[in-house]
Order: structure tokens, then C-alpha cells, then sequence
């Protein structure tokens, strides 16, 4: 192998959301983005990040990209949570925010300490 060889690069993904916001973090360590192609208008003819950053704010959200050439990339997206969990118009809420309520994985964890009578906790 030569010394000059590069490693595969690396790709980080991390998904977070809370009762305020959903947040979605992608970071690798390759070549980056050209800097040309990070300007709001990007590319003619191309709507790629510039588009993306349009869909954001759309929901209310925001889309940030940090780059340097040789030195990776990080997109984020965050999202107010009332957007980002929303489902429909009714009173109810989604699916997912159901699921992963406190009160929802508390009572999970009850059902498990039920189910299993030697469990700690």
C-alpha cells in the first residue's frame, strides 16, 4: 500500500428529537465540498443544496452545510418539532412522537419489569 493512499472515508449519521425540535446530522471525513457549490445559488441549471435549504425553511426548519475542501462535510437539519411530528390536522398526535413519548417508554419499561420479575430497575 502506498503512503499516499487515502482511506475510505467515513460517514457519521445522527438523528436526534425532542419535544422542540427533530435534528438529523450528516458528517463524513472525505474531500468536501467545493466552496462554488456552497453559495446560496449554487449551480445554474441545479437546485441541489439550494433546493434543500428552500424545503427547510418551507417547514419552518433550517439547513446548515459546513465544508472545506480535503477536510469532509456536515450537513444539519432541524425542524420544529410541531412540523416534524405533525400528521394531520386532527388533535392527535403522530405516530412517532406517540412512540417515543416519556410516557409511552415508561410504560414499556413497567411491562418489562412485569414481565420479567428478576430484572433490576
Amino acid at each position: 500500500m502506498r503512503s499516499n493512499t487515502r482511506a475510505r472515508p467515513r460517514c457519521e449519521v445522527e438523528l436526534r428529537y425532542d419535544e422542540w425540535q427533530l435534528r438529523l446530522r450528516v458528517r463524513d471525513d472525505g474531500k468536501g465540498i467545493d466552496p462554488r457549490f456552497l453559495i446560496e445559488e449554487g449551480r445554474a441549471g441545479h437546485y441541489g443544496l439550494h433546493g434543500m435549504r428552500e424545503r427547510a425553511k418551507l417547514m419552518g426548519g433550517k439547513l446548515t452545510v459546513w465544508s472545506a475542501l480535503d477536510s469532509g462535510a456536515e450537513v444539519e437539519l432541524s425542524i420544529p418539532a410541531a412540523r416534524a411530528y405533525a400528521t394531520s390536522a386532527s388533535t392527535w398526535r403522530s405516530w412517532f412522537a406517540r412512540k417515543f413519548s416519556r410516557e409511552s417508554v415508561q410504560r414499556s419499561h413497567e411491562q418489562q419489569r412485569r414481565s420479567d420479575p428478576d430484572s433490576v430497575g
